[in-house]
């Protein structure tokens, strides 16, 4: 009797698959076998929905998160994509704002980088604390209070996954790390998040054991980063070590697949290469498609006119990390990298300034070209069964189609 039931529920079940999964089923050649259990009765066959083979279900936002309305529309747009792919959304942290930039650059910057993510077709979604809350996407006056407590130390606090609680609780300004970013991103519902450039293994970590939670993050977060590499401040050659461990993904938009070096578009270490933002947008459905759990790391250059630069600035940096060194500053935890990057500001007479400004506008650019791209060949893939379509065929061309 009992055997009987758990059947008749499990067929009863798998019977409702279609109604949750919003298609059509696959035809009857398109189908699973479950594991055996060890007996010899014939394992049951179940045809998967589209939805169920091709894509995992979209998150749905954490219900206390605070959605700004153009978050909150594009979030929407996925409900109804009959006719048109869903409208794509880019995170974006705020520790650039709070403790990266110097007042009023920060706020100009922050302003750029979503206009950058805007002129793409996408929509910007700046995550920060504020007074007790997490936003996902600041409005005007959420973004000059962020910029502004930048004035004043101690106002703003780095907030990466550790620290939330804490800082929700002093109900005060928070500005959110890659770490912070990666997992909010995550419980909104956005997967592609763009940021100057990710914290990793400090140089000296073989003593200190100073390595960014951004890091552990990327191997638990299904979130990809748009990025200009690890800050150069770090040890390159051990994050992107400690990133493969982890095992997380790392791509470089260098033809040559030489990952970049922040500052400079090379780094003498070598990622997996990929051709453009169509390439990374199918990278991103597949992952997605299997259900991998691990983050993504995406590899954009610094622009050309600003790479000649970068090897006056890596002389700053080698001198910087002495100096933190030499006055214990790299013992002091969260603030040894906004030292640094100051440091490194004022011996470049504000070069290093500039060019941190324009690869962060840079990546924002290829992470909205990206999420636009995907969530053409989303619709796509729902709309042909296993995206066959002329979409997939123009990415395996090289060129993309544009959606």
């Amino acid at each position: 009797m009992l055997t009987s039931a758990i059947g008749n529920l499990r067929c009863f079940s798998l019977s409702l698959l279609p109604l949750f999964s919003g298609s059509t089923p696959l035809p009857p050649s398109h189908t699973i076998t479950p594991p055996s259990s060890g007996r010899s009765a014939q394992a049951t066959m179940v045809r998967p929905t589209v939805s169920r083979l091709s894509l995992v279900a979209r998150r749905q936002p954490h219900p206390l998160l605070v959605l700004h309305p153009e978050v909150q529309a594009a979030l929407a747009s996925r409900a109804s994509t009959s006719s048109r792919p869903a409208t794509p959304l880019v995170a974006l942290e705020s520790t650039i704002i709070t403790h990266g930039m110097p007042y009023p650059t920060n706020l100009s910057t922050a302003r750029r980088v979503e206009d950058q993510v805007r002129s793409q077709g996408a929509v910007p979604a700046t995550i920060a604390l504020l007074d007790g809350k997490i936003h996902v996407g600041c409005d005007e006056s959420q973004l000059e209070r962020l910029a502004e407590s930048a004035q004043v130390k101690g106002q703003a606090f780095k907030t990466g996954r550790r620290d939330l609680a804490g800082v929700l609780a002093r109900r005060t300004i928070g500005g959110t790390t890659v770490s912070g970013t990666a997992l909010v991103a995550h419980m909104a519902g956005i997967n592609i998040f763009a940021t100057g450039g990710i914290g990793g293994v400090h140089r000296g970590a073989e003593r200190s054991w100073d390595v960014s939670s951004d890091l552990t993050e990327l191997s638990r977060t299904p979130l990809n980063i748009f990025c200009s590499g690890a800050k150069s401040i770090l040890d390159i050659p051990l994050t992107l070590e400690y990133l493969e461990t982890q095992g997380v993904s790392t791509y470089s938009f260098n033809r040559s697949g030489e990952f970049p070096a922040f500052y400079t578009a090379k780094s003498g270490m070598y990622a997996t290469p990929v051709q453009d933002a169509w390439n990374a947008a199918e990278i991103i459905l597949q992952g997605e498609r299997y259900g991998l759990q691990s983050g993504s790391v995406f590899g954009v250059p610094i622009p050309s006119e600003c790479e000649a630069d970068g090897a006056k600035i890596q002389k700053a940096v080698e001198l910087a990390v002495a100096e933190a060194k030499q006055l214990g500053v790299d013992k002091k935890g969260k603030e040894v990298t906004p030292w640094l990057l100051a440091r490194v500001g004022q011996l470049t007479k504000g070069t290093s300034l500039k060019s941190n400004v324009e690869l962060v506008v840079n990546n924002a650019g290829m992470a909205a070209r990206t999420a636009k791209a995907y969530e053409a060949l989303r619709w796509e893939t729902v709309q042909r069964g296993e995206g066959q379509g002329k979409l997939f065929n123009g990415f395996e061309a090289g060129g993309g189609v544009s959606p």
